[in-house]
């Protein structure tokens, strides 16, 4: 892609891009899920152009690659409907669990899959090996009464034979089953009800029988007020967590007398684990630890020597990683990660001399540095007194420069969770808008992770509140610093981000457009009808249910449609177990009736997130002609229109 000798004069927004919403689904795949089974590294590679079917790819020390699940199996589980350890390898053998049926299949080399779970009401997750008893042991959740699901630690056995035995039961949730590397002992997490696990959880340790039962069960750390996360066990055999006792989400092991530090800093060496097989830390072959480590939003990649304690920064892109993907096996590491200039991208890593090379991109779209907009973090000044922070992305096309005195359209990004962080990787879906001359600004607001236990605890009880302000002030500052028209100011996420783009254009007179991929509008809705995992997530974020039914009603915008006064336009998967249909059905109708200008666009098929290629390009596209339309500019090419009423 050349750079013009000199630019076009056009209006912010009606600048022609070569990022289109074809290039985006064509040439972009989720990577997730990574591991390293001999000298093989494998991941997941999400597909939109095969209807979002989660591939298992393996790479073999030559560089071949293929995939491990052939067409139509889908490597995806269900348990708590994020899913996530989702499948394990060991000596070319594979497990997965597939989306459709969510039964446990096996894969040797050269054969096709084989069930080795029945068809039941069961979910399976988060596995490890048990070798010498031929047996998963693995995360069960039970649905055969829809209105008692039972979550428990259970092991399968591999032969095909279907039988199981429940090991560990009577908690609401469990996770993270470790075994120490000679089968002796079992590690394990669970909580209750109303604890995410980024709130408190409880880590325990059992002696495994010859029977294969547990022992008594032992707790060695955690708690209701403390969050930890990834047990795992050294190569000899001490069992090591990341838990936030300190503030921050730092390292420890477990010694004789009980637990020790084994690093302190105020960074976080963890994240919220919203999906399961996530690891942040992996131990390599010298005795080191590989640590990713964030700090202040941005995340590094560093070398850990716990008994000196120093630290070896390793040059690798990861001012971003994925949700805790990283393996690490003697001198080779596997973390997807990526910066202001690179996508997510799977990167392999030699620890012996700090060299990495990029095995797998998740955009490969030729876009030249000049057309790039960079990740610039600022802070900003927020509601009694607070900093918070954001991603800012300025307009960029070289091709293009806007008319002398105008002023960018600004898009500021919700991003989910609600105790999720924004991202400083290069993101083609951000970039599809800085370079048609929008400004972009990606919120940290109070409640993300990155910046301790205090500033993520912000959200408690303040949900549409703190998240919405922060989101407001972030676009206020960038209108005072002359970054964005004050008159074109647009918000928009997706689930909990939703929640947060309808409540800021309910309760602020901020914003002149918004867009609510599969949002929250009715609280009270979302208390009463979702799925286990989150069921009592609110009680933190908003109160007690139902005895703080009227917080819920106050805080619910389609309950205060009288706030709403700018279009909106709302996308809504019709599968979606999460925030189900009826939430945005609710919302059109209200503001269609207030006769406030709105657009409807619900996908069959697609669950709590789009993942189907012609559903990603549909709302893209939706999404540009709908701000066109509000913000008075031409599109540079002509996009499949969509139905706005009261415009």
């Amino acid at each position: 892609m050349t750079t013009p000798a000199s630019p076009t004069t056009a209006p912010y927004g009606s600048w022609r891009s070569p990022i289109t919403a074809d290039a985006i689904v064509a040439e972009s795949i989720g990577i997730s899920s990574v591991a390293i089974d001999g000298e093989a590294v494998l991941w997941t590679e999400t597909r939109p152009s095969e209807g979002g079917r989660y591939v298992i790819v393996r790479m073999e020390p030559d560089g071949t690659v293929s995939d491990v699940n052939p067409a139509p199996f889908n490597a995806r589980t269900r348990v708590h409907e994020y899913g996530g350890g989702a499948w394990i390898a060991d000596g070319g053998t594979v497990w997965f669990s597939n989306f459709d049926d969510q039964r446990i299949y096996r894969i040797e080399p050269g054969r096709a899959p084989e069930p080795i779970t029945p068809d039941a009401p069961l979910r399976y997750a988060d596995a490890v090996l048990d070798r010498p008893r031929d047996r998963l042991i693995c995360v069960r959740e039970d649905h055969s009464d829809p209105d008692h699901i039972i979550n428990a630690i259970a092991a399968v056995a591999t032969d095909g034979s279907g039988e199981q035995t429940v090991l560990f039961a009577g908690w609401d949730f469990v996770s993270s089953p470790r075994l120490s590397p000679d089968g002796s002992t079992l590690a394990w997490m669970s909580w209750n009800h109303p604890n995410m696990p980024w709130d408190g959880t409880h880590l325990w340790t059992a002696p495994v029988h010859d029977d294969g039962t547990l022992g008594e069960p032992t707790l060695a750390a955690g708690g209701d007020s403390v969050s930890v996360f990834q047990p795992g066990w050294s190569p000899d055999g001490v069992l090591h967590f990341a838990d936030d006792r300190s503030g921050w989400w730092n390292l420890y092991r477990l010694a004789q007398d009980g637990t020790e530090e084994v690093y302190r800093d105020d960074a976080e060496y963890a994240r919220p684990q919203w999906v399961f097989g996530s690891h942040t830390y992996g131990f390599a072959g010298n005795g080191s630890i590989v640590c990713a480590v964030n700090r202040g939003g941005s995340w590094s990649l560093n070398l850990l020597n716990p008994e000196t304690h120093a630290v070896t920064p390793l040059n690798v892109p990861a001012g971003e990683m994925g949700r805790g993907d990283l393996a690490v096996s003697g001198v080779t590491a596997v973390v997807i990660a990526g910066d202001a200039r690179r996508p997510m991208s799977l990167l392999r890593v030699n620890l012996r001399t700090g060299e990495w090379d990029s095995v797998r991109q998740s955009a490969s779209v030729d876009l030249t540095e000049a057309y790039v907009s960079p990740a610039r973090t600022i802070e900003f000044p927020s509601t009694d007194g607070r900093t918070a922070y954001a991603q800012y992305y300025a307009p960029r096309n070289p091709a293009y420069q806007a008319p002398e005195g105008s002023l960018p359209p600004l898009l500021t990004l919700s991003h989910g969770g609600p105790t999720g962080a924004a991202s400083s990787a290069l993101d083609l879906s951000v970039q599809f808008w800085t370079t048609r001359g929008f400004a972009v600004v990606d919120v940290d607001y109070g409640g993300s992770v990155g910046y301790g236990r205090a500033y993520r605890q912000l959200l408690n009880g303040n949900w549409g509140i703190v998240d919405v302000d922060d989101c407001a002030n972030a676009a206020l500052h960038l209108v005072h610093q002359r970054l964005a028209d004050g008159g074109r100011l647009a918000i928009r996420g997706g689930s909990a981000g939703g929640y947060t783009t309808l409540a800021a254009l309910a309760f602020r007179n901020v914003f002149a457009a918004g867009a609510s991929y599969y949002g929250v509008s009715d609280l009270t809705a979302l208390a009463e009808d979702t799925h286990k995992f989150e069921s009592r997530y609110l009680d933190r974020l908003v109160g007690p249910y139902p005895e703080g039914a009227e917080n819920y009603r106050n805080r619910s915008p389609i309950n205060h449609t009288e706030g709403f006064s700018c279009p909106i336009i709302l996308f809504q998967g019709l599968e979606d177990r999460i925030v189900p249909p009826n939430q945005a059905e609710m919302m059109y109708e209200a503001v269609r009736s207030k006769g406030i200008p709105c657009a409807y666009l619900p996908f069959v098929g697609e669950q709590h997130g789009f993942r189907r290629a012609e559903n990603i390009k549909r709302a893209l596209e939706a999404e540009l002609y709908f701000y066109s339309r509000v913000f008075g500019f031409d599109l540079a090419d002509p996009v499949e229109p969509v139905e706005i009423e009261n415009l």
